[in-house]
């Protein structure tokens, strides 16, 4: 599994986990009924307490994006994609209300606002 923990980053490390492993099962990468690495693999092959990937996979199977089976390990859950995919959709919506309140409180305009967006998007 290829997931890469920032230490620089402001998150986090269950959190990058985290979002990581959803972000696989959202675009396809991980599908259900896929296993997922034990707890103590994991924590290795990242060099990371096992603490921190118990804690991980417990906020992923609280949310229903796992299923943990004792003695089999953990796979992705069977879950509506769409169902996920509308979620993550409010989030976004959310913060761009506050990009577009705040590029109004300050002045810029929707065309700096998309070219602003477009660079951060194209990672430029």
């Amino acid at each position: 599994m290829n997931i890469i923990i920032s230490n620089s980053s402001g998150q986090p490390i269950y959190e990058q986990i985290v979002n990581q492993i959803k972000n696989m099962i959202i675009s396809g990468e991980l599908k259900e009924g896929d296993s997922l690495p034990s707890m103590r693999l994991l924590a290795k092959e990242l060099r990371i307490s096992v603490i921190t990937t118990k804690r991980a996979y417990e906020e992923l199977e609280r949310e229903g994006f796992i299923v943990s089976v004792t003695g089999k390990g953990s796979f992705v859950a069977a879950k509506n994609v769409e169902l996920i995919k509308e979620q993550q959709l409010r989030e976004i919506e959310e913060y761009l209300q506050k990009v577009v309140e705040k590029s109004i409180a300050c002045g810029i305009s929707l065309d700096e606002l998309i070219e602003m967006l477009t660079i951060f998007y194209k990672g430029e």
